[in-house]
């Protein structure tokens, strides 16, 4: 589980479509352990001298913005909530429930979405937004809005987003429990 508090900013050193080699001197890991990338729940498979290397499958690649990631871009770091720590943003799985596009930067930041991703958004709830945890500010019919503190544009990726980028989504997955419960299933 993660918190949606980004932890370091790390860089890409290589991704071969299958083997994610990420470079975060900052980010204690050991092998097996859970690591957000850009709010994909991904497991360490080898970690040497703060770069941290992940196995990426094809149901992540289909599911996430993972396969566009390029040597030297930026992502999103997040080790797995420990014991005790405290829970700063709100419960982040890790599984993306599908990718948005960045609308417009302007205060307050629009993303579209899916559908059925902003089923579950309600207006003062959460999302993750390329694992950021945030607080949906307002709702249209395409997409959710959210208001960008100094400290998030600056210690996240989303600092540096534009119109049209593509971002990984989660939404609140007591949202999802809530609807299944409600269905009887």
């Amino acid at each position: 589980m993660f918190t949606g508090i980004v932890r370091e900013l790390g860089r890409v050193v290589s991704f071969d479509g299958a083997r994610l080699l990420v470079e975060a001197p900052q980010t204690s890991a050991e092998l097996g352990d859970s690591v957000a990338i850009d709010g994909v729940c991904l497991t360490v498979v080898a970690h040497d001298g703060g770069q941290l290397a992940f196995d990426v499958v094809a149901e992540t690649l289909g599911r996430t913005t993972l396969g566009t990631l390029a040597p030297g871009d930026c992502v999103n770091v997040e080790p797995a909530l420990r014991a005790g720590e405290p829970l700063g943003g709100h419960m982040v799985q890790g599984h993306v429930d599908g990718v948005g596009r960045v609308r417009s930067v302007s205060e307050p930041v629009w993303i579209d979405a899916p559908q059925d991703v902003l089923r579950y958004c309600v207006e003062k709830g959460s999302i993750a937004v390329d694992g950021v945890s945030l607080t949906i500010a307002a709702l249209d019919d395409a997409g959710f809005a959210v208001a960008l503190v100094p400290h998030t544009l600056a210690a996240t990726t989303l600092g540096a987003a534009k119109p049209g980028l593509a971002v990984n989504l989660e939404v609140d997955v007591l949202a999802k429990y809530v609807e299944r419960l409600t269905m009887g299933r």
